[in-house]
């Protein structure tokens, strides 16, 4: 057992029977030698070369010279530690390395939804600071595809990276196994996998609700910032306002709305008063002292209707799906996705999708762990730099997105029927399982059978008898040399 230095000016290493190394021996002889420092567990006495063997085991109470007991010490070191020092070493390279890669895919795919909500900015009259609140509040969504392809990228790095400067080499020769690497890593998946089931359940329903609350607030501040008095705006597609006037409260004044999206009908709503009302859920456009005029397809006359007062939803203003007030499956905490409404729009058009959305909740979590199995058993073994190591991070890179992109595809068959339901569990840990097996076996030394060892005996004989023979009907070169 090795023990830590107890004291400054003692270099010693304590064995089991309590002998100090570096220690002044009396039973030599030999007055200032030294004992040999002997860093293995031996049982018994420890013995030195002189043949005379060391004191007895010592008792609990014995002092060491820096004045604590020995069996302090020997408990202290008997501690068993968190972490070594190789382990800490690659869990640091692996965290920074997935924090790296995690903040430039984040990037990436803030930078494509922010081009997506562009719009935002340019034809809904919003500033730069809703473009980015919305588009920060579209990652969570995400967030459960990206994390593990992240700890895939740095944990195949980090490993390769091992390998490449003889690390591993170095490891695996000193005595350490495979699992010296892997369970820093495994520790850092589990940390991963933990952060995924929280924004799964959590994280990803408050920020959908909150985008969807900033789409309602965008939708009902439309005409008070994107109409401007005196100018015809189109905020749609086949949809026209102007208004005369914008009052300091925001009351609209000489409002007229000329709406074409029906092909069937076209309406034109004039108004000399105009005012939006909020009320969850939606908004609404109330205009007083005004008329409609109507005209349908064909050669029907118009239609002219005078109204006092006339409200106009502004949610019809955009495409909306069925179900627009009611909260989508990835909008709903989970008590609200495992027991719906029955009178639901969504749960009655789509019950699948509820089914689907629960238990991909359920088995995103093990996807982190499943593609560090992977890259161990691709680039977690030792190799030389003979062989061709990006092979393997190719191939394991391969495997580990081919399971993630089935384990999406089954999710929508989940979504279709039930009965693909432990197919959705069972790809990751069968891929952990199979992974698991090359990662043993990689790690044992190659061994061959008696019949393959007979076989190359067979061969090398015959061919060093072969190699005697051609050696003995050569002539010698000092006998040519004489013809």
């Amino acid at each position: 057992m090795v023990i830590p230095r107890p004291c400054r000016n003692f270099d010693t290493v304590v064995g089991k029977t309590g002998t100090a190394c570096g220690d002044r021996s009396k039973d030599t002889g030999a007055a200032g030698a030294r004992a040999p420092c002997r860093r293995k567990r031996l049982p018994g006495a420890l013995e030195h070369p002189s043949g005379s063997a060391s004191p007895a085991p010592a008792s609990p109470s014995a002092r060491h010279p820096c004045g604590r007991a020995i069996s302090e010490i020997v408990a202290e070191g008997a501690r068993p530690q968190p972490m070594s020092i190789i382990s800490r070493y690659v869990f640091r390279q692996a965290a920074g390395s997935l924090m790296l890669i995690l903040s430039s895919l984040t990037g990436i795919v803030w930078i494509a939804l922010a081009l997506r909500q562009l719009n935002v900015v340019t034809s809904e009259g919003q500033d730069a600071w809703m473009l980015i609140k919305m588009t920060t509040l579209a990652l969570p969504n995400l967030m459960a595809v990206i994390a593990p392809f992240a700890l895939l990228i740095s944990s195949i790095h980090v490993l390769s990276r091992l390998n490449g400067d003889s690390e591993l080499i170095v490891l695996t020769a000193s005595g350490a196994t495979v699992w010296a690497v892997a369970r820093p890593l495994i520790a850092l998946a589990l940390l991963v996998s933990a952060g995924v089931a929280f924004v799964n359940p959590l994280g990803m329903p408050w920020s959908l609700r909150l985008l969807t609350a900033y789409t309602l607030q965008m939708r009902a501040d439309l005409l008070t910032q994107v109409i401007q008095p005196g100018r015809f705006s189109s905020p749609e597609a086949n949809l026209t306002f102007h208004i005369r006037e914008r009052e300091p409260n925001g009351e609209l004044r000489g409002l007229l709305m000329h709406d074409q999206r029906d092909p069937k009908q076209t309406q034109s709503y004039l108004a000399e008063h105009g005012v939006i009302v909020k009320q969850p859920p939606g908004a609404y456009l109330v205009m007083s002292d005004g008329h409609i005029v109507r005209r349908s397809s064909g050669n029907e006359p118009s239609q002219i209707v005078a109204f006092e007062r006339y409200v106009v939803d502004l949610n019809r203003f955009e495409q909306k799906q069925q179900g627009a007030n009611d909260l989508k499956p990835r909008e709903r905490y989970y008590d609200e996705l495992a027991h719906p409404d029955p009178q639901g729009l969504y749960f009655r058009s789509q019950p699948g999708q509820f089914r689907s959305e629960l238990h991909e909740r359920f088995s995103n979590p093990i996807y982190p762990l499943t593609f560090v199995m992977i890259a161990l058993a691709a680039v977690g073994n030792a190799q030389s730099t003979r062989q061709n190591r990006t092979q393997r991070m190719v191939a394991g890179f391969v495997l580990a997105a081919g399971s993630r992109i089935t384990g999406l595809a089954l999710n929508n068959l989940v979504a279709v029927d039930a009965k693909w339901m432990p197919y959705l569990y069972g790809l990751p840990i069968i891929a952990i399982v199979l992974a698991l097996i090359v990662i043993v076996r990689g790690g044992r030394p190659k061994t061959r059978s008696r019949w393959a060892a007979r076989i190359d005996d067979l061969v090398s004989d015959g061919w060093a008898w072969i190699s005697s023979r051609l050696r003995r009907g050569r002539p010698s070169p000092v006998a040519t040399g004489g013809r």
